[in-house]
Formats: C-alpha cells, sequence, structure tokens
C-alpha cells in the first residue's frame, strides 16, 4: 500500500513538474553555470542552443564547456556538425532538439534548454508553420546535396532590388513588410512560395490564426515551461566580458584561430571566397583577426603586434555589442511578446559574483521546487508594461531622403532624426531658388508615401498633423 501511495505521489509530482527549464542570457552571464547546478540536483540532462557550439573546433573562442563540466551532467547538441558544412539551419536543430526532449522526457529527466542563439530556442518553445512541414519530406539525398539551402543561396545571389520585385509579384503583402536589402529574408520568402506554391504571408496568417498564435509564432509547443533570464548591470558584464576575453587569450586563442585558418580558410582567403556570413566562419572572432591571420609573410613582428591588438580591441567590442543584442532579443521576443499563450519569465541579476549563490542559484532553485509542487513561486515573474504597443511591419518611403523604412517605430524615429530634418531643410532651400519670386506657388505635394498615411514633416503636411501622427506612447521599462 505505501509503494502505491509513493507511486502516486511521484506521478503526480511529475504532471505537475515543469516540461523543461530554459536559461535565457548574454554572454558571459553564467548559463552554463546556473544549468549545470540545476541539472546535478533534478536529474536533468542539458541541450545547448547555440548556433556556433554545434560545429566541431573553436572549443575556446564558442565558449564550450570543459569535458570536467559535461562529467557533471550531461549536454547534447555540442560539437556534431562538420565545420566546413555552411547550411545548418534553426531547423535542423529544432528536429534533432526536439526528438532529445522526447527521449528525455520518456526516461524521467528534465530537459533544460540553455544557450544564447535565442531564436533556437525560440523554435523549441512554439509551434511555426513557416517551414510548412517541408523539412519532414526532404529525402536523404536532398539534405545530402543541399537541397533547398542551395536554392535560397542562389536567390540571395540575384540582389535586394531583383528579389524584392520578385516577391512583390507573387506576395505583395510579404514583399511590403520586408526592406528591399534584407536579401536572406525576401529569398526566404520566395522559397516558401516555391516549395508550397502558397505565399509566405498566407503561412504567417495561418500561424497567427492558431490558438495561441501571434505575429512571431504558434502556440506554446510546451505548456509549462520554467524561464529564467540572466540580466546585469551592463558597466560590470563589460568589465565581465573584457576579463573574459583576456582569459580566452590565456588559454590559447589566437593559437586555436591560427590553426582553424590553416586548416579551413586560408585556402578560401587565397581564394577570396571567405564567408563570414555563414557557418562557423561567422563566429565572433574571424572576422576581428582576419587581418592579423591574413598577414602576408614580409610583415614585421611590430605591425603583426599591432594588428593582434587590433583584432583582441575589435574582439572585445564586438562581444559587447552581442551581449546588448541578446539582451534586446530577450526583451523584444520574450518579455514583450504579444498574445495570451506566453510563459512567465523570472530574472535573476548575476550582477555582483560573489553572491551567486544568494542572488541566482538558490532563487532559482526555489522558483523551479515551486513549479514542480504546482505551488505559485514566492518570487514573481518579470512584468512589462506597455506591451500592447507592438511595432507594426509597415512600409515607408521617405523620398526626401531617398530611403525605405520598415517599421512603425523605425519610421517614427526616421522623421525626428537630424538627417531628416537636414535634407527637408535642404530641399526647401532648393525649391525656393528655383521659384520666380513674384509667382504664387501652390504647397508643395506630400514626398513621403507608405501604408499607414504617415507624411513626413516637411512634405506638405501640416505642424497639427505631423504632431497628431506622433505616437505618444513611451517604451515602459522592464520592471524586475
Amino acid at each position: 500500500m505505501a509503494a502505491s501511495t509513493r507511486s502516486m505521489q511521484y506521478a503526480l509530482q511529475k504532471a505537475m513538474a515543469p516540461s523543461l527549464v530554459v536559461i535565457l542570457g548574454a554572454t558571459g552571464t553564467g548559463k552554463s553555470k546556473l544549468a549545470i547546478e540545476i541539472g546535478k540536483r533534478v536529474q536533468g540532462e542539458i541541450i545547448s542552443a547555440d548556433s556556433m557550439q554545434v560545429y566541431q573546433g573553436l572549443d575556446i573562442i564558442t565558449n564550450k564547456v570543459t569535458a570536467e563540466e559535461c562529467a557533471q551532467c550531461r549536454h547534447h547538441m555540442i560539437s556534431f556538425v562538420d565545420p566546413l558544412v555552411s547550411s545548418y539551419t534553426v531547423v535542423d536543430f529544432r528536429n534533432k532538439a526536439l526528438a532529445l526532449i522526447e527521449d528525455m522526457h520518456s526516461r524521467d529527466k528534465l530537459p533544460i534548454i540553455v544557450g544564447g542563439t535565442n531564436y533556437y530556442i525560440e523554435s523549441l518553445l512554439w509551434k511555426v508553420l513557416v517551414d510548412t512541414g517541408q523539412e519532414d519530406k526532404e529525402s536523404g539525398k536532398e539534405k545530402e546535396e543541399g537541397g533547398a539551402t542551395d536554392r535560397k543561396e542562389e536567390l540571395e545571389k540575384l540582389g535586394g532590388a531583383e528579389l524584392h520585385k520578385r516577391l512583390a509579384e507573387v506576395d505583395p503583402e510579404m514583399a511590403a513588410m520586408l526592406h528591399p536589402n534584407d536579401t536572406r529574408k525576401i529569398a526566404r520568402s520566395l522559397q516558401v512560395h516555391e516549395e508550397t506554391g502558397v505565399p509566405h504571408s498566407h503561412w504567417l496568417e495561418k500561424q497567427r490564426g492558431q490558438e495561441g498564435g501571434d505575429g512571431l509564432g504558434g502556440p506554446l509547443r510546451y505548456p509549462d515551461p520554467c524561464i529564467f533570464w540572466l540580466h546585469a548591470d551592463m558597466d560590470a558584464l563589460d568589465k565581465r566580458l573584457d576579463a573574459r576575453v583576456d582569459e580566452m587569450l590565456s588559454l590559447g586563442l589566437i593559437e586555436e584561430l591560427r590553426d582553424f585558418h590553416l586548416r579551413y580558410n586560408q585556402q578560401k582567403v587565397q581564394d577570396q571566397s571567405q564567408d563570414y556570413q555563414h557557418g562557423i566562419f561567422q563566429s565572433i572572432g574571424f572576422k576581428e583577426f582576419h587581418d592579423y591571420l591574413t598577414a602576408p609573410e614580409h610583415t614585421t613582428q611590430q605591425e603583426r603586434d599591432t594588428l593582434r591588438d587590433k583584432g583582441i580591441e575589435a574582439l572585445k567590442i564586438a562581444t559587447r555589442r552581442y551581449a546588448r543584442k541578446q539582451n534586446k532579443w530577450v526583451r523584444n521576443r520574450f518579455l514583450k511578446r504579444p498574445g495570451d499563450c506566453v510563459p512567465a519569465v523570472y530574472g535573476l541579476d548575476v550582477t555582483d559574483v560573489s553572491r551567486w549563490e544568494e542572488t541566482v542559484l538558490n532563487p532559482a532553485l526555489q522558483i523551479l521546487d515551486s513549479l514542480r509542487k504546482g505551488e505559485q513561486p514566492a518570487v514573481e515573474p518579470i512584468r512589462v508594461e506597455g506591451v500592447e504597443q507592438r511595432n507594426k511591419r509597415s512600409h515607408h518611403t521617405c523620398d526626401v531622403c531617398d530611403k525605405v523604412i520598415i517599421g512603425d517605430l523605425e519610421w517614427t524615429a526616421h522623421l525626428k532624426s537630424k538627417k531628416h530634418h537636414y535634407h527637408v531643410r535642404k530641399k526647401r532651400k532648393l525649391d525656393d531658388a528655383a521659384v520666380p519670386p513674384a509667382s504664387s506657388v501652390e504647397t508643395a505635394p506630400c514626398l513621403s508615401q507608405d501604408t499607414s498615411s504617415v507624411v513626413a514633416p516637411g512634405c506638405g503636411e501640416s505642424e497639427e498633423s505631423s504632431r497628431d501622427s506622433r505616437p505618444t506612447d513611451k517604451e515602459v521599462p522592464v520592471t524586475l
């Protein structure tokens, strides 16, 4: 009888437990450290959601966990893709990771998703129809030969103007939402239309129509994920990131890059076919040290040292910039995500590393323990006010500046910019100089056109209407 009671209690606890744990955060916030500590305590296994760590090699620059750390908690999705492969996509990651999650659930293991590639994490949390199910229909031969990836790259070579023209013919709604220079997204939309015969915008509309769906994705794939966001004061994080680069250098970062360059990239550089936009070569480090790694043999040691120092400084700047980009993604795609089907996100302050157990580990374990028991955690999730103020992907054209703007927020910012007002004043002076003083001239026609009927100040719009067209709601900072 006692055994039966214990079995019932275990089944009840299992039913209440979160389906998975997700750890978000900028680079350098200690995501892997927290994942390992949680995994050791709750019989968990870790799935790395890092688009660069899937590749073999470059363990230092991609900041992979060490063998000792892997021994503490089992890790997946690290160092299994050949570094010369440039066609590994988020769809490949998603399909493999979902199979791992299913396997962990069957073994009563708690999946812990951790990594800095946030769109990889999104692909696991939310169902998306954009891929149209084609990845499930691909033959092994098509995957080996590149298939859809080759077609997308072939389209990208056509250039933004031609691509945008083609997209406007088959999917004008999608074309209006994409900037003509955004060749990757335009090529993807054309590819979706070619593969399915259905405009990409129609797939997105169907996605939004699903219960729990929104403009960014479909409904949640798992109903009860536990999500942590590790955040820190940016000044403190910047210092930590600079120190981490210095530590990487002491571990042999330069030697790692040089060796990898000689084995995989030197011939491409000689053929002028190097590509820092795809595969592992887009990882932070290669672009920054390109001049140093490709310096001619006759380069003096002093010149090499100068190139090395420039590479180090560029690496630190790129790392700090990437951390801000990651935080922005979390705020926009998780904290401000529209709709009702949005999971709670619990913030953990990692600013003071000396208090890590007090401010990070213990609160995380308490939150997870409460959720596993079906109780409300004592710590409140992050609340964001003003979520309803979304940035619509409207198409705007400013003829004064000869510029295409995508997005209402970007358009509003452009109208207020010094550059726009400079061009407005310049045009007025040119118009005044071209008009004879004695003639009566009507007000110049509007020079800005867009799908939201917003007109640039100085282009035929009255001051009053200009004020009325500008958003008055300000973004409210995140409350932690």
